[in-house]
This record gives structure tokens, C-alpha cells and sequence, in this order.
């Protein structure tokens, strides 16, 4: 496959209506996006990277260096391949207002696994991504680390970091190893997994 782009921080050019952003980041070219709500819940207003700075970032990170995806299990300026890290709210604007730019990302990214954090994160990926919003509820905890079908894309939810309890960790990150040894690339209209 031929690479996007080799820049990891803000790689579509992203430019939001109020600074300060906390832009994506990560492998432009990734199959898994981990989708947070904002700097505020998730960490990264000082750093500028998303699921920086903060408990949520520490956990999340230590499981996407445990699957491969980071080279350590933390950094300020993690070093990640085939993942991409990314929030709802770039910026302290409209949330309504800033749902275009993360509509963006993820359609210009293409992953075929969506891991979205937390409730409203959750909420946003079911009622964009799947037709499943009125069936499941965005209740990140009782859905963690399970597979839901979307429209082209697998979504994983991911219960609130900073809530984890005994367990979470370790069940998200069998989640992400029996993914990875398995073919799931989603085939888009008609989600699939062969493995």
C-alpha cells in the first residue's frame, strides 16, 4: 500500500475554527483508530497529542505498547504504527460544529477497526458508523472490548479509561491480538471478518 503521508501529528491539515487543537495523530495509514472524546477527558492540552498527559492516556497507551501498535508504554510523542489516535472535539468549540473534522479524519484514515472511548465517543461511532444506535446502548462498560458490525468498519468500544476496573485491561488487549491475528479488514458496505 502506498503511505499517506509520513507526517504523525495533523497529517489531513486539519485547521480548527479555535486554537488551541489537539489534532490527530499517529499512522496516517493505520487500520486501527482509537477514537477519544476531547483533551479535556482524554489528556493532550499541554502536549497537542491526543491520550497524552492524563490516566486515560497512560492505559491506553501501555495496551496499544502490549498489541505492538507503540513502540513504549507511554510517551508525550508516542511512536505508533498501524494506529491512530484521535478525539471528537479537536478544540473547545461547538461540539456539533467540530463533528465534521473527526467525520473527516476517519473517512480520509479508512481504518477498518473504530475503538471508540468512552460514552460519547461510543455514541457518535454507533449513530455515524453503524445501524446499530437504536438497538445497542453507548454504554461503553457494558459493551468494552466486545465487536460491533458497522458500515464498513468493526467498532470496539472501549470503556472510560479512568474507570477500568480488574479485568478491562487484559480483555481489551486479547481483543486486539485475536483481532490482529485474524483478517480483519472490513470490506466497506458489507462488514466481514474472515478468522
Amino acid at each position: 500500500m502506498e503511505r499517506i503521508t509520513d507526517r504523525v501529528s495533523n497529517p489531513f491539515g486539519m485547521q480548527a475554527p479555535e486554537e488551541p487543537a489537539v489534532y490527530g495523530y499517529g499512522d496516517a495509514n493505520a487500520d486501527f483508530q482509537v477514537i477519544g472524546a476531547d483533551a479535556e477527558a482524554h489528556g493532550g492540552a499541554e502536549t497537542g497529542v491526543p491520550f497524552t498527559d492524563s490516566v486515560a492516556g497512560e492505559r491506553i497507551q501501555s495496551v496499544l505498547c502490549t498489541v505492538g501498535f507503540a513502540a513504549e508504554p507511554y510517551s508525550d510523542e508516542p511512536d505508533l504504527e498501524n494506529c491512530y489516535l484521535s478525539y471528537l472535539r479537536i478544540s473547545p468549540g461547538d461540539p456539533v460544529d467540530l463533528e465534521r473534522y473527526v467525520d473527516a479524519e476517519i473517512r480520509a484514515l479508512n481504518a477498518h477497526i473504530l475503538l471508540p472511548v468512552g460514552d460519547d465517543a461510543l455514541w457518535y461511532v454507533l449513530r455515524e458508523f453503524t445501524t446499530q444506535a437504536r438497538s445497542l446502548p453507548a454504554d461503553s462498560a457494558r459493551l468494552h472490548a466486545s465487536e460491533v458490525r458497522g458500515r464498513g468498519f468493526l467498532v470496539v468500544p472501549v470503556r472510560e479509561p479512568a474507570d477500568w476496573e480488574p479485568g478491562d485491561e487484559s480483555a481489551l488487549v486479547e481483543r486486539l491480538e485475536a483481532l490482529l491475528d485474524s483478517d480483519y479488514r472490513q470490506t466497506k458496505g458489507v462488514a466481514t471478518r474472515i478468522g
